[in-house]
């Protein structure tokens, strides 16, 4: 073989690896069309299920998709703020992409709003003897509360976002509009790192104040109150450590495939996806404390008014299934094989892990949620009916298409938090 012939069999070969990596732009193009097609089909569907002969059915589902990518996404954000005031130094550009699950806000909020549109199906609560509890449950003030504790929240967690990407853009491009219009407002006021920092600081710690506090509102407003005659004192707190959990599990998933696209500059070191592993392990443990905690106090006390709620969801068909699957999933599962370093440090078993603990979590919401709403009766004289159906995921993967169009949508605005060493100007020495 001739030195030229070398060279164009290396050049074929580059080529051909080029081709691998860099998929022709239309096939780009049909991947980013995806989800904003199944967004919209999604909606179409669930309006047309709405107005069906049971409309209860599909504001159920609204109610767990909204609840939980809504954790998802407040979660992810969290995740940058805890990481910030703690002065970590091992996360690093994991701080940048957990950033990106805030684009979800917008959506997020908007969806609250619409929620009220089918309050009669929604709040079951709404024409039941509430013994006393209806100064605090009623629909204007309940809807007053919650659209404050939502904005209060979101504004917070765009605060601290705006100080973040001030450090993160300094010298960035002005490619996109976005940045255009965050760099206008950048350059009146002059760029003091020690003031930003501060800042950082202090909207950090107030949005992991407001965290906590607006998911146990959420809790008691959107999940306990739909059995109004039932409470537990420690709901608040469950639902905000759930948050976190489900959180962490997004932000390995999406960290994790990026990782492994040829196609982006991100990179994940293997021992940060074992921290970030060993911390989502962590939030298990806890997880699972919490669901403990409730249910032993409950299962001691043997009061009529809280059993009721707990046998209804773990002893009877088809919900002790679901009970069980949650349990496994969500705590068995996670507890055995994290444990594992080489599976911590995989990025591919994590995704695995992860989407099935997210998964599990999404079924936990349902199975808190869809007894109040499903009549108990229907099951037992149709043994063979199971609540979670092809409808159920069809209005899922509408609100996970949602939160894929605003991650992207976010990504491709600031495409140098995929760089490497994105996260390492947020730390200071």
């Amino acid at each position: 073989m001739t030195p030229i012939d070398t060279i164009d069999t290396i050049d074929t070969i580059d080529t051909i690896d080029t081709i691998i990596k860099e998929p022709p732009a239309k096939f780009k193009k049909s991947i980013m069309v995806i989800p904003p097609i199944i967004a919209i089909a999604g909606i179409l569907f669930f309006i047309f299920f709405a107005t069906s002969a049971h409309p209860e059915k599909a504001w159920l589902v609204y109610l767990t998709n909204f609840l939980f990518f809504t954790a998802l996404s407040a979660g992810g954000l969290l995740f940058s703020t805890l990481m910030h005031f703690t002065k970590a130094k091992w996360s690093h550009n994991l701080a940048g992409i957990a950033e990106s699950f805030a684009a979800f806000f917008p959506v997020s909020f908007i969806l609250f709003i619409l929620l009220f549109i089918g309050q009669d199906h929604v709040f079951t609560w709404i024409g039941v003897d509430l013994h006393g509890k209806g100064i605090w449950l009623n629909i204007p003030f309940l809807f007053f509360r919650d659209f404050i504790a939502f904005l209060i929240l979101y504004c917070l967690g765009f605060a601290y976002l705006y100080q973040t990407l001030k450090f993160r853009l300094k010298n960035a491009g002005k490619e996109t509009w976005l940045k255009q219009f965050l760099f206008r407002r950048f350059e009146k006021t002059p760029h003091d790192p020690e003031k930003i920092k501060h800042r950082m600081t202090i909207f950090a710690g107030w949005y992991m104040l407001a965290f906590a506090l607006v998911f146990a509102l959420t809790g008691f407003d959107l999940v306990m109150s739909m059995d109004p005659h039932w409470y537990s004192t420690l709901f608040g707190a469950y639902t905000f450590i759930k948050a976190i959990y489900a959180g962490f599990g997004a932000i390995i998933i999406l960290a994790s495939i990026l990782h492994l696209n040829p196609n982006f500059s991100f990179n994940l070191s293997s021992s940060q996806l074992r921290d970030m592993s060993t911390l989502f392990f962590g939030f298990s443990i806890v997880w699972g404390d919490f669901f403990y905690s409730q249910f032993v106090v409950i299962w001691y006390g043997n009061i009529p008014e809280e059993t009721a709620y707990i046998i209804e969801r773990t002893m009877t068909s088809p919900w002790k299934w679901l009970a069980w699957t949650v349990f496994i999933v969500c705590f068995i599962m996670p507890f055995i094989i994290l444990l594992s370093r080489k599976i911590k440090e995989s990025p591919w078993c994590m995704i695995v892990v992860s989407s099935f603990v997210l998964a599990g979590l999404w079924i936990e919401h349902f199975l808190l949620l869809g007894p109040s709403y499903l009549d108990h009766e229907y099951f037992v004289h149709n043994t063979g009916i199971f609540p979670i159906s092809i409808s159920e995921l069809i209005i899922s993967l509408t609100f996970l298409s949602l939160l894929i169009i605003a991650i992207l949508f976010y990504l491709k605005q600031f495409p140098e938090l995929l760089k490497k060493g994105s996260g390492e100007v947020v730390q200071w020495k």
